[in-house]
């Protein structure tokens, strides 16, 4: 039987999460802000947390009700039957999201949502279930935005962007789904080469190959919330979990460089936890140094911003970047994500199309370069497409970028920079108030890394699961991503 499911995600990704809905399925596939609404049964919310790429979590909806005081949150949610939810002996824990002026904060949500279910419990049976914080055996989310509550059964736990492949980390990470999401808006689906040229950890790289292989990225995860579910079918998911019939051969090859050796051995070691090296190949290299490729390939990069650790010239860099695109890599499509209109600036090429993405609390840009070599007019006459009829269509959209977003505004100093020289580079000051999982600048060195997580291994490494998972760590570890 289907029901309403929600699948969560970043600002920006949402056209993409419901493209993967869509091949993936699901049906009333509805994108809104920072989710996608769709519908489906048991199987499809085992393969939405299993399969997806761009979602770091999916819900299942249990009651929709209007509240614009703490009582009437309490009342709505006493007047469900826990008991079907949670059983005698079991655990919770609430994750409240709020948008109203109507309450004090998220807390106080919370605690109001823990109160009405352990009453309820107490009056019908005398005893109440406990809370759990790290481990809880049934986990709930309420979503509050001005009058309209909705409390749902959060079905994947751990953020889903915790893929699990990473066994060591350098500075400033770029997040998992995001790396994904960027990948899928190129449309690069494994039919030419792919290159990050500043890999960090090899994150990009690593989801790269997963998107070419069409692999699923729950394969290396330890454990899902809805293995715990009263109703949840062990046969059900090991079916899906084993079953490995949609993978697809990739005949090309991925390349990852990185100017500092602990990046590369870092971004290797994280290769192989995933069982992907014969798909990767990360070698030591200054991008000033890059060569032209010898085959077609697509380049995707996330060179420093400036809000943490930057290069010592953060415009000159940018200017290096514009150099070695313009004669390095002509004939290919080259994506960068940024975060100032100056850097890009410096880059001296005109992208065929920018699209707004959130990097952390960053409101970057992540802009396509087609790279040809003489005159525009020759390339066009040629058959050369700089901009899509799709391109076109999306940029001629209105309200596509804020008015007043700090993006776009110019600097007073700009005079006195003109040198571009980091050490006295002045900058407008943003809040940096971010989780440590989704800061997106880059460290010293161009390189970026992710965050540690033992890994979990190959599905082809593993004998099938039979009479449940037992040799998964069954740890989690707290993670909030709204």
């Amino acid at each position: 039987m289907e029901s309403e499911l929600i699948a969560k995600t970043f600002m920006g990704l949402e056209p993409v999460l419901a493209q993967e809905l869509t091949a993936l399925g699901a049906s009333d596939v509805k994108p809104g802000r920072r989710m996608v609404s769709f519908r489906g049964d048991k199987e499809m919310m085992y393969r939405a947390n299993f399969q997806l790429h761009t979602a770091i979590r999916i819900l299942k909806p249990i009651k929709h009700f209007k509240a614009s005081s703490a009582d009437e949150v309490y009342e709505a949610i006493k007047d469900i039957d826990w008991s079907q939810y949670i059983l005698e002996g079991k655990t919770f824990s609430v994750d409240s999201v709020v948008y109203s002026d109507d309450f004090r904060n998220s807390r106080f949500v919370t605690y109001k949502v823990k109160d009405a279910i352990v009453d309820q419990f107490r009056e019908k049976t005398g005893s109440r279930p406990n809370i759990s914080v790290s481990n809880p055996d049934i986990r709930l989310h309420i979503h509050i935005a001005a009058d309209d509550a909705t409390i749902s059964l959060d079905s994947s736990g751990e953020s889903l962007h915790r893929r699990g492949y990473r066994q060591e980390n350098v500075e400033a990470p770029l997040n998992e789904v995001l790396a994904a999401g960027m990948i899928r808006m190129t449309q690069w689906d494994g039919s030419c080469d792919f290159i990050d040229p500043m890999c960090g950890s090899g994150t990009l790289l690593i989801e790269a190959a997963l998107i070419a292989l069409n692999m699923s990225p729950g394969v290396f995860r330890k454990e899902f919330a809805f293995e715990k579910w009263p109703d949840f079918d062990q046969e059900l998911f090991d079916r899906i979990y084993n079953d490995d019939s949609a993978e697809r051969p990739f005949e090309h090859h991925i390349y990852g460089y990185d100017v500092d050796m602990k990046a590369v051995n870092t971004a290797r070691l994280n290769i192989k936890a995933a069982g992907l090296s014969q798909y990767i190949t990360v070698e030591q290299q200054d991008f000033k140094d890059f060569k032209k490729p010898a085959q077609k390939s697509v380049i995707v990069m996330n060179p420093p911003y400036g809000e943490r650790i930057s290069t010592p010239d953060l415009l000159g860099t940018y200017r290096m970047i514009g150099e070695r695109l313009k004669n390095a890599f002509a004939g290919n499509d080259a994506w960068v994500l940024s975060y100032r209109e100056e850097c890009f600036e410096q880059i001296g090429l005109k992208p065929s199309i920018k699209i707004p993405l959130y990097n952390g609390s960053l409101e970057c840009e992540f802009r396509k370069y087609v790279i040809f070599d003489g005159k525009l007019n020759d390339f066009r006459s040629k058959g050369g497409v700089v901009k899509t009829d799709r391109e076109r269509e999306e940029m001629g959209q209105k309200h596509r970028f804020k008015k007043e977003r700090e993006f776009k505004k110019r600097l007073e100093e700009e005079e006195q920079n003109e040198e571009g020289d980091i050490r006295s580079f002045k900058f407008h000051s943003f809040n940096n108030d971010m989780r440590r999982d989704y800061r997106g600048n880059s460290r010293k060195g161009f390189g970026r890394a992710d965050d540690d997580r033992a890994p979990r291994g190959r599905k082809s490494d593993r004998k099938p699961f039979k009479g449940g998972r037992d040799n998964r760590n069954k740890g989690w570890r707290n993670h909030e991503d709204d």
